[in-house]
């Protein structure tokens, strides 16, 4: 058969998950209480379907059977995160010997079906008990974090080569800090920024422990999500609302993390508005010091944005659609069950703005996925025929391809995610993964794309 999309060599096929989302055992093991544990048991009327997460898809107790099928599938790479709070119960003090001996099963599992483990430090889970010192608001707490990461690397970095601080951080930015979706569910933009900066802070903290650490012969990076801004035309006051955008969204970890430094036009704009976070003189320095060998890129959907229509309510919480309004192109094409617009060319646009102006830094795609709702009802004989999610994913690899033939340094792609996880606040309602998770029995069952992807990965192309 012909090859029409070749990888390069070496190319890392696989997907993604993190703790929170797969584990469960969320009262096992020893492990201490997240933010997670404490929002569901608090409000769990603002989880789809009252599903929090205790028991998620049991990779606690199902890992061998799991890293089993990724094998199957073609998997030579899987980012897994690890829960601070089960490392940690604390988040300071005690490492916890029974998270201890999970992960390091974990890790000798993948590593025993030559699957290479991507570790990720965090992934929206504050343990609990530094959430209320006041989390990432409290620059405390990024120390906590240093030691947090020297712990990893000191108790799994003789095996573990490749390292991530954070994924998505803008995310409990948007989501604690600014929009109510994530717990604190505090509004306000300058204690937003100072959560922004202080990860950045705790970041630079943890690459300072690597470069000291066993693991310091591997790579540690960071994993943002990139969404393209595109203005809805060339008129000027468009262009600005779409470089303000990307100021905010992209470039505020974007920036700092591979560069080393925040770009100016952004901080002019929190000083314009009185919402610049309290920082140090040695930062500057830290910052420096904290920049990336590797960027994992998660990318979904784009932002397409347009001036203003209307005046912003000067007397609300500052936000960063005063400078922008969202804009709906007519003709997108959508994913109905999730209701994201689905544009695959952006992530040809991302790798280019990373081979232009981020020195072509070294990445892959570390997220990229369609979530539907009812999947089942695709199911024949017992399999679910996810054709839109291997079109999905194929139509995305062709622009991924057609940037590395451009020089991009792309090194790679995961699928968001492995099985059916518990999202957020989602919880199950959508389905994202290449196995379909039965809640009630755990049982695993391969998709079509589960098929699918391990032919492509055999054959590094399609």
């Amino acid at each position: 058969m012909s090859m029409e999309y070749k990888f390069p060599e070496g190319f890392w096929w696989g997907s993604a998950t993190s703790a929170t989302q797969i584990e469960g055992a969320a009262n096992e093991g020893g492990k201490g209480e997240n933010i997670w544990d404490h929002w569901f048991q608090t409000e769990p009327n603002r989880f789809f379907e009252n599903v929090g997460p205790e028991t998620t898809s049991d990779f606690y107790h199902w890992y061998k059977t799991d890293i089993q099928l990724m094998k199957e599938i073609g998997h030579n790479s899987f980012r897994m995160s690890i829960s601070w709070s089960r490392l940690i119960p604390g988040g300071r003090g005690e490492v916890n010997q029974e998270a201890v001996s999970f992960y390091n099963r974990v890790i000798d599992e993948l590593i025993a079906n030559d699957i290479e483990p991507f570790v990720n430090l965090f992934h929206f889970d504050m343990p609990l008990a530094l959430q209320k010192e006041g989390g990432w608001e409290n620059r405390e707490v990024t120390d906590a974090f240093e030691v947090y990461a020297q712990e990893a690397f000191r108790l799994f970095g003789d095996r573990v080569k490749k390292w991530f601080t954070f994924n998505e951080p803008i995310v409990p930015v948007e989501g604690g800090y600014l929009y109510d979706f994530h717990y604190p569910n505090v509004v306000d933009g300058k204690r937003a920024a100072q959560v922004a900066y202080h990860t950045m802070i705790a970041h630079a903290k943890a690459v300072r422990a690597f470069r000291k650490s066993q693991a310091k012969d591997g790579t540690v990076g960071i994993i943002l999500n990139l969404t393209p801004s595109y203005p809805r035309s060339q008129h000027p006051a468009d262009l600005k609302a779409a470089r303000i955008a990307d100021l905010f969204f992209n470039r505020s970890f974007l920036d700092p993390a591979v560069l080393g430094y925040y770009p100016q036009e952004l901080a002019e704009l929190l000083r314009e508005h009185g919402q610049l976070p309290e920082t140090k003189q040695s930062d500057k320095a830290l910052l420096e010091s904290g920049k990336v060998d590797m960027l994992g890129v998660n990318y979904y959907q784009p932002r397409r944005v347009k001036a203003k229509e209307h005046m912003p309510n000067l007397h609300g919480p500052f936000m960063p659609d005063w400078f922008f309004d969202n804009y709906e192109m007519p003709g997108r094409k959508m994913n109905p069950y999730r209701g994201w617009e689905i544009y695959e060319k952006g992530m040809y646009d991302i790798m280019m703005n990373l081979k232009k102006n981020y020195h072509n830094i070294p990445s892959f795609i570390s997220e990229n996925g369609m979530g539907v709702q009812d999947e089942a009802r695709f199911a024949v004989d017992g399999e679910i025929q996810d054709d839109y999610r291997i079109d999905f994913i194929q139509e995305h690899l062709k622009w991924l391809h057609q940037a590395i033939e451009e020089g991009c340094n792309a090194k790679g792609y995961h699928l968001w995610t492995f099985m059916d996880n518990w999202s957020w606040m989602n919880a199950y309602k959508n389905r994202y993964g290449f196995l379909s998770v039965d809640l009630d029995t755990q049982e695993r069952t391969m998709k079509k794309s589960a098929h699918w992807f391990s032919v492509v990965s055999k054959n590094n192309g399609f």
